[in-house]
């Protein structure tokens, strides 16, 4: 994968600084000859010249491209016109592929999807983190291709995009629910179902939608601009294997007689299969999907799923992984890739809801486990508690500073091995030293990012403290360019 703003890439074998004259407007035709940054595609004009085309682009288009932006080493552009598909095409299903920010590869097959999947792991790795040669397993493919979403985040928007023939068709302004607008996320695109949904998230967006339409004077979108308005998101969970299903909705005040009304809606709509409604209630001027109060509204306030033989509590705003069925080969992965002993003491960094330290627990003697959201640490002391297991410890904590946890490790034992499962943004360095001082002799790395992955690896072992012995991607979310991998750092004694 090729970044244009990376000087590494004036060693790529394409590219090659040019000296045409270009302009802003002006349309180019490009063979697409690789993956670029933020989901580009790279090619080459004929001079040499670098460019990166945004848009539902495939490697191996021949495709036509108007200029937006002209920099000194590479165009960037924005795809007009396929000229001559590339032979990894397919025909979308998605109604709205191309202008919703979701599910941007729906267009290439599957097969091309995991091998540049693992590619991208590659890239980052050797170019991000200067690993010669690192050994990068096949991507473990998913076997569910769309549906696969145990929990979506849908946006309110008052600024819609207007490029959707389905939202073209409605009448309501200053109104949207759905998606993010690809290359614009002021804009929502009014969503009526998604294809990697369940079939109760697309009934209860739709009811959402209408009832949110109904009372729009007491429910007016929350603009991120003037600060005023109720309705944020929309977060719905489902347990793939329980069937339970939650509805969480993220307004800026509490409305008990409004949400008990909804939540009445809701249940008629989705005929008993609604198993708890919660409303999280936010303060702040940013939109987020997290509550600064929380009301249960109907139900437990949570669901349950299973991975593998352990049954977890999910709180509306825990951590779980996002498709279910794929999660238990990831956690079979993890533990293939550890190679646990019964001696083996661990830490679970980012544990979330506890999902990795139950899988881990019985493979080894103890698990410290270390989360910052109060409610996971909550979710995942119950979930151990409810299945007898008392090898694990869970504890809400910064890791950013090793005197915060040195007392608990004093208390607790040294690890031999630390499983860490970061947010998208990888680790904060000052968490990586934190690592090194603990000096582990197994790191685990659970990455959904690769450049991230990349950048804290070379931090692991730039100084020779740590070396990449393997990594095992996973696709966890077939039809984006999303990829989970497993990487092994050993330390080098």
């Amino acid at each position: 994968m090729i970044n244009p703003h990376s000087k590494d890439n004036l060693n790529h074998p394409e590219a090659v600084i040019a000296t045409g004259n270009y302009k802003k407007g002006e349309i180019v035709e490009v063979k697409l000859l690789d993956l670029g940054d933020k989901n580009q595609c790279y090619g080459q004009l004929q001079d040499g010249m670098s460019v990166f085309a945004q848009g539902p682009c495939a490697v191996g288009d021949t495709v036509k491209a108007v200029i937006l932006k002209v920099k000194k080493r590479f165009l960037v552009s924005r795809m007009i016109e396929v000229v001559e598909p590339s032979p990894h095409r397919v025909e979308p299903q998605c109604a709205h592929f191309g202008v919703c920010g979701g599910c941007k590869w729906q267009h290439l097959k599957y097969t091309e999807q995991l091998r540049l999947k693992q590619k991208q792991v590659r890239d980052a790795l050797e170019r991000i983190g200067k690993f010669r040669s690192p050994e990068i397993a096949s991507c473990l493919p998913a076997s569910e291709l769309f549906g696969y979403r145990n929990k979506l985040v849908f946006s309110f928007g008052d600024n819609r995009s207007l490029t959707s023939k389905s939202a073209n068709s409605r009448n309501e302004r200053g109104f949207a629910l759905g998606f993010h607008s690809s290359g614009n996320h002021a804009a929502v695109v009014n969503i009526d179902s998604c294809d990697i949904a369940s079939e109760e998230m697309n009934i209860a967006l739709k009811t959402t939608r209408t009832f949110c339409l109904k009372h729009k004077k007491r429910l007016p979108v929350y603009s991120s601009r003037s600060r005023v308005g109720e309705l944020r998101k929309l977060i719905l969970r489902k347990g793939e294997y329980t069937g339970e299903f939650m509805v969480n909705i993220v307004t800026s005040t509490w409305q008990p007689k409004l949400m008990k009304e909804f939540s009445e809606t809701l249940q008629s709509a989705l005929g008993g299969r609604l198993t708890t409604f919660v409303n999280n209630v936010s303060e702040t001027r940013r939109v987020t999907a997290v509550g600064n109060r929380e009301f249960t509204v109907y139900g437990p306030g949570y669901i349950t799923d299973k991975l593998g033989e352990y049954v977890y509590r999910i709180s509306a705003n825990s951590f779980f992984q996002t498709n279910t069925v794929q999660a238990e080969r990831l956690y079979l992965q993890i533990l293939e890739s550890a190679r646990l002993k019964r001696e083996d003491v661990v830490y679970d960094l980012y544990c979330g809801t506890g999902s990795i330290t139950l899988f881990i627990a019985r493979h080894c003697r103890k698990v410290l486990a270390v989360e910052a959201a109060e409610s996971s640490v909550l979710d995942a002391r119950e979930n151990a508690r409810r299945h007898g297991i008392e090898n694990c410890s869970f504890i809400k904590l910064d890791l950013r500073n090793i005197k915060n946890i040195q007392g608990k490790m004093r208390s607790f034992g040294k690890p031999n091995i630390i499983i860490t499962d970061p947010p998208r943004t990888g680790m904060h360095s000052e968490t990586v030293q934190t690592l090194l001082k603990i000096a582990p002799e197994i790191i685990i790395y659970v990455s959904c990012n690769p450049a991230f992955l990349a950048r804290d690896g070379q931090m692991l072992c730039g100084n020779g403290d740590y070396k990449l012995t393997h990594v095992q991607p996973v696709d966890m979310f077939p039809q984006t360019n999303h990829i989970e991998s497993i990487a092994r750092f050993e330390r080098a004694d």
